[in-house]
């Protein structure tokens, strides 16, 4: 791969990515006593650093992806993250679990794909996960009885809106379960996190720790059992054996290739990076699904004015949800959709609204001088996976000599009718709430997909553990692995499944089958 490459030690795993998929991984294996390096692409940052600007804020993934299809998803900082501790570091902390009838959609409707495990094996993870992060959230959740070990955060005016609108049409709502302390934890496994103090500013990265993210939860907790993170170490390639299996990787750290020998791979870069490398590599693709069934969730807004000052810049973004529509009475599509209260900041809102509601020129300025009256809704909705939504090898090069990823993803039927479902009730809620001029986003969010989990005679990448159909010790674990979108947000879901990878993984290496 690279004859100039420095041989940088021996490990028994090599884990690429720091985020949602590969910390947790670190934290168990290393807890289990194995030699653990994590390899991160971005830089450390010292929590001081975050800041309300949007424009400074370097913690994204900003490197050119190519778009296409009829609804082309936009990147960058919409979806990725770059930085030890991945896209957890501007993730927006809202965590609802996965709906137990969403893992097995397949069998409900005929529609999608069933995951390979339901939601009585997947519960104690999330459980797990929700413990080392913190989740706060109300005493009494309407969806399934959940409890949360911190109260809920304070909502910002937009929650109150939607509160006031759900209200009126009989939706039902609550405080959302969010990755945000709301009193101080003292440092134990992971370390002394404060209360949030209501800034607004989750999405640039969280300056006092309040917000749980990777950096501040299973990192730590790696480190502390002698795992190595190394920062700024961009994987570019991976040598194999005789017989086909991974036995080293390269990156590249300030301008010097470095090789690490390794016993396993984890590949938790995310669902456009890890399909990436993998089709540049040459990887698992030995029945072409690599890239195939690429799924972005149905993240249409409503917006409106209000008389009322809304600061929707001030508090946490998303305190309120509802899942009443998750699966709604009256829908004619599969699956269904969260509903959640939004607070956005400017540059952030300018782009989303000229992206997908064709504002531009005089119409937006117009519409931004009434920033601090203007709130909005969103949803979170589900997406079947396609095999023509795929992602494919551009003839583009990147800066380290890789061909760059194009997405080419355009909504089905059931997606235009999820979507039109929705955009019907929250302009009927944020009505009722007392909006004028109101208007629609159109938008998805999150990169799912493109290495299916599953059975190899049914086409998929990796199996239910995670692990290459092709490859023995070669591992998956990022939001590429899902076999359809949810309705949740990936985040906690995809922390869940890091854990059980790891489980699977070490139980196959006591017995032997590794």
């Amino acid at each position: 791969m690279s004859a100039s490459a420095r041989t940088a030690g021996e490990t028994d795993a090599v884990i690429i990515g720091s985020g949602a998929g590969g910390a947790p991984i670190a934290a168990r294996l290393a807890k289990a006593g194995l030699s653990v390096t994590v390899l991160e692409a971005g830089r450390a940052f010292d929590p001081a650093e975050h800041t309300p600007d949007e424009t400074t804020a370097d913690l994204y993934w900003m490197e050119e992806r190519l778009s296409g299809g009829r609804d082309p998803t936009a990147f960058g900082a919409n979806n990725s993250g770059q930085g030890v501790g991945g896209s957890l570091l501007h993730w927006g902390a809202f965590c609802p679990r996965p709906d137990p009838r969403d893992l097995t959609l397949a069998s409900e409707t005929g529609r999608g794909r069933d995951w390979p495990f339901g939601w009585d094996e997947l519960k104690s993870y999330v459980e797990t996960v929700e413990t080392v992060i913190g989740v706060s959230g109300p005493a009494d959740y309407p969806w399934g009885g959940r409890r949360f070990a911190y109260p809920p955060v304070p909502r910002n005016a937009p929650a109150d809106a939607m509160a006031r609108g759900a209200r009126a049409i009989g939706l039902t709502v609550t405080d959302a379960p969010a990755a945000v302390l709301s009193r101080d934890r003292e440092a134990g496994a992971t370390p002394y996190r404060m209360a949030c103090v209501n800034c607004g500013a989750c999405h640039q990265g969280c300056r006092t720790g309040a917000k749980g993210g990777a950096d501040n939860s299973f990192l730590p907790m790696a480190a502390a059992n002698g795992a190595k993170i190394i920062a700024n170490a961009r994987a570019i390639g991976v040598e194999r054996d005789a017989s086909g299996r991974i036995k080293s990787v390269i990156y590249r750290r300030g301008g010097q290739d470095h090789r690490l020998n390794c016993r396993a791979l984890f590949l938790c870069a995310g669902g456009v990076e890890t399909p990436r490398l993998l089709l540049n590599w040459g990887l698992g693709n030995a029945g072409g699904e690599v890239g195939r069934n690429f799924m972005t969730h149905v993240a249409t807004q409503v917006w409106g004015r209000f008389d009322a000052d809304m600061s929707m810049n001030r508090g946490y973004p998303s305190s309120l949800i509802s899942e009443d529509m998750v699966r709604p009475s009256d829908a004619n599509f599969a699956g269904g959709y969260l509903i959640q209260s939004l607070g956005v900041m400017p540059v952030t809102l300018a782009g989303g609204f000229s992206r997908g509601a064709g504002l531009w020129g005089a119409p937006l300025v117009d519409t931004l001088r009434n920033y601090r009256r203007l709130a909005g809704i969103g949803i979170n909705g589900e997406c079947l996976p396609n095999d023509d939504n795929r992602l494919t090898l551009s003839d583009e090069i990147d800066a380290v000599g890789l061909s760059k990823a194009r997405i080419d993803f355009s909504y089905g039927e059931n997606e235009r009718r999820l979507d039109a479902h929705a955009r019907r009730v929250m302009t009927e809620l944020w009505t009722a709430a007392g909006a004028e001029d109101i208007f629609t986003v159109a938008r998805s969010a999150h990169t799912i997909g493109g290495c299916r989990m599953g059975d190899k005679s049914d086409g998929a990448v990796v199996d239910g553990d995670g692990c290459s159909v092709e490859i023995d010790n070669l591992y998956v674990c990022d939001n590429s692995v899902f076999p359809s979108a949810l309705s949740a947000n990936p985040a906690l879901t995809l922390m869940a499944v890091a854990l059980r990878t790891a489980d699977r993984f070490l139980e196959r290496q006591r017995t032997g089958d590794l």
